[in-house]
C-alpha cells in the first residue's frame, strides 16, 4: 500500500511528461478517476455511479481497473454486481476524498481570485432547523450575490454522510448528543423544546407540562432516523416513559397538519413552533422537568485552509449567532 497517496498522483500524472497541458491533462485524469471511485463507493452500483459521474459504465469501469493498476492493489470486490470495497479500497477512498476535496477546494480558491465569490453551495439541514437556513443564507446573499444555495432537508446522519462523500458543503445540525467526526463548526442556537397543540385545547391554557405527561398524549413524532426523534425518546426515558406516537413522519409539515386536525399533539423545537403559531389556530406549550436544550450549529469540512466560500459561509455563521434572540 502506498504510504503517501499524494506521491501517487504526481506519479500518475507522469514523470516522464514533459508538456504543461499534458501534465494537466494527466492530473485532471488522475482527478476523474478518484470521482468514479468515491462515486460507485457511495452509490455501490455501477450503473449509478456511472450516471452520477456523467460516463457510460464501460468508462468507469475501465477507469477503475487502470486505478487498481497504477495502484498495484484491488479495490472493489467484483461479481456480477457491487460486492463492496476491499480493505485497501476502504483505505484509498479516503484518500480520495482528501484528494478530490483538496482539489475542488483549488479550483474555488483561484475561481474566487478571479471573480470574487460565486458558485453554488450545497447546504443540508435537519427538519427541525429549516427556519435557520433563511436566517443563514439571506444575509450571505447580499453580502455575495454571485454564491447561489442549493437546500435539502435531512437527517444528521445523512449530513454527516453527504459531507464525507463530497455531495454537500455544508450542514446545519446537532452539535452535541451524537459524534461529529473530523468537521469544522460554529453554534447558531440552543434548540428548547414544545407541545404544540390545537389553541382549543385544554392543554393550551398551560403554562407548562412535563415529559412524563407528554408521553401519555396521543402523538405525532419525527420518525426515529432522525435525531430529533431519538433526542425525544432520551429525554422520555429519563422520566421513566417510553413514548408511543400514533403516527410518525418525515416532515414537520405533516406533524403540524396533523395537530390542528385536533386529533394528537406534538413536539417541536421553540423556534420551529413559532414559525407555526403565525398559522393561527395552534398553542405552544413548554415541555419541562426536565426543561431540555440542545446545540444546533453549522458544520463544513475540517480544511486548512477552508475555501473562500466555506469561510465566509462560517463567519456569516457567527454573526448570526451573535444576533439577539428572536
Amino acid at each position: 500500500m502506498i504510504e503517501n497517496f499524494y506521491q501517487y498522483c504526481r506519479h500518475c500524472t507522469g514523470a516522464t511528461i514533459r508538456t504543461p497541458d499534458a501534465t494537466r491533462a494527466g492530473e485532471s485524469a488522475v482527478i476523474d478517476k478518484l470521482e468514479m471511485f468515491i462515486a460507485l463507493a457511495q452509490e455501490r452500483h455501477f450503473g449509478r455511479a456511472a450516471e452520477e459521474c456523467g460516463v457510460t459504465q464501460p468508462t468507469l469501469s475501465a477507469g477503475l481497473k487502470q486505478l487498481e493498476d497504477q495502484l498495484g492493489v484491488m479495490l472493489v470486490w467484483r461479481g456480477s454486481r457491487f460486492r463492496g470495497l476491499t480493505p485497501e479500497g476502504q483505505r484509498v477512498l479516503e484518500w480520495a476524498r482528501r484528494i478530490v476535496g483538496d482539489a475542488r477546494a483549488m479550483r474555488e480558491e483561484m475561481r474566487t481570485a478571479r471573480q470574487g465569490l460565486s458558485g453554488n453551495v450545497r447546504l443540508a439541514v435537519i427538519p427541525t432547523a429549516l427556519t435557520m437556513a433563511e436566517r443563514l443564507t439571506t444575509p450571505f446573499r447580499r453580502r455575495h450575490p454571485n454564491v447561489r444555495f442549493t437546500i435539502y432537508a435531512r437527517s444528521s446522519i445523512e449530513i454527516l454522510a453527504m459531507l464525507e462523500n463530497l455531495e454537500i458543503e455544508a450542514g446545519v445540525t446537532y452539535l452535541d448528543n451524537e459524534p461529529l467526526g473530523r468537521v469544522a463548526s460554529v453554534p447558531l442556537y440552543r434548540e428548547r423544546y414544545m407541545l404544540l397543540a390545537r389553541a382549543d385545547d385544554p392543554l393550551a391554557a398551560r403554562g407548562s407540562i412535563g415529559w412524563a405527561e407528554v408521553a401519555r398524549l396521543p402523538l405525532a413524532l419525527l420518525t426515529p432516523d432522525m435525531q430529533n426523534r431519538r433526542i425525544m425518546n432520551q429525554h422520555f426515558a429519563e422520566v421513566g416513559h417510553v413514548a408511543e406516537p400514533l403516527l410518525e413522519a418525515s416532515s414537520v409539515i405533516i406533524l403540524a397538519s396533523q395537530v390542528l386536525s385536533g386529533e394528537m399533539c406534538t413536539i417541536l423545537p421553540s423556534k420551529l413552533a413559532a414559525l407555526f403559531l403565525r398559522m393561527g389556530g395552534l398553542a405552544a406549550i413548554p415541555v419541562v422537568a426536565p426543561e431540555a436544550e440542545h446545540q444546533v450549529g453549522l458544520v463544513a469540512p475540517h480544511r486548512d485552509p477552508s475555501t473562500p466560500v466555506i469561510a465566509a459561509l462560517l463567519e456569516e455563521a457567527r454573526r448570526v449567532a451573535e444576533e439577539p434572540a428572536g
